[in-house]
This record gives C-alpha cells, sequence and structure tokens, in this order.
C-alpha cells in the first residue's frame, strides 16, 4: 500500500512547515520533502508528503485535490515509484563509441584482404 502523496501546483513560497501543518488535518504526516532546483534552491512547485497509512492518505487524496492554496488549485495524488536511472532504464543515453562496435564497422578492402 502506497502512503505518499504527490502535492503539484505549489505556489513558490510554501513551506514543509505550512505543508506539515494542513495535511495534519487527514492523518499523521511522517515527512514532508519540498523538491527545490540544486541551482536557484528554489521551489519547483511540487513536493512528496508521506502520511502513515492508506486510509489518511486517501483521506487527504479526497480533502486536499483542487483545494486552492494561495490561489491555486493543488494537484494531490498517490506518489507513483521513482524510474530507474542509469544502464537499467530503457532511456537512451551511452557513448557513441558504444553503438560502433568492431564488427559494424565499415569494411575497407586492401590488397584483397579486409581490415577493420
Amino acid at each position: 500500500m502506497e502512503t505518499k502523496l504527490y502535492v503539484g501546483n505549489l505556489h513558490f513560497t510554501v513551506s514543509d512547515e505550512k505543508l506539515k501543518e494542513m495535511f495534519s488535518e487527514a492523518g499523521e504526516v511522517v515527512s514532508v520533502t519540498i523538491i527545490k532546483d540544486r541551482d536557484s534552491g528554489r521551489s519547483k512547485g511540487f513536493a512528496f508528503i508521506e502520511m502513515s497509512n492508506q486510509v489518511e492518505v486517501e483521506e487527504a487524496v479526497r480533502k486536499y485535490n483542487e483545494f486552492e492554496m494561495n490561489g491555486r488549485p493543488l494537484k494531490v495524488s498517490i506518489a507513483r515509484p521513482q524510474e530507474k536511472y542509469g544502464r537499467d532504464a530503457k532511456r537512451g543515453g551511452g557513448r557513441y563509441d558504444d553503438r560502433r562496435r568492431k564488427d559494424n564497422r565499415k569494411r575497407k578492402k586492401r590488397d584483397n584482404r579486409y581490415q577493420y
């Protein structure tokens, strides 16, 4: 059972304490993490909130989805698992040389012999 919430469309001035205070009305809040830009330190406009059990998560979604905070309607839903990164992820990447293996290189004919 998922106990983590995604909260989107946050105003950039909202603090961890404000979110914890607000969501504690739906149940016990374990943690609040506002995602921030690594360069500027400014909020990216979304957060993750971990609640203590599934019933509280469902109550928070019902209570706060489309709830207006600082003039913006919040988007509250159950958080999806984080996608894998690195070699196991099915996303491109890698070095150019990795694509050009010895077997795939064009052969050059020289003196009736093939060279790689």
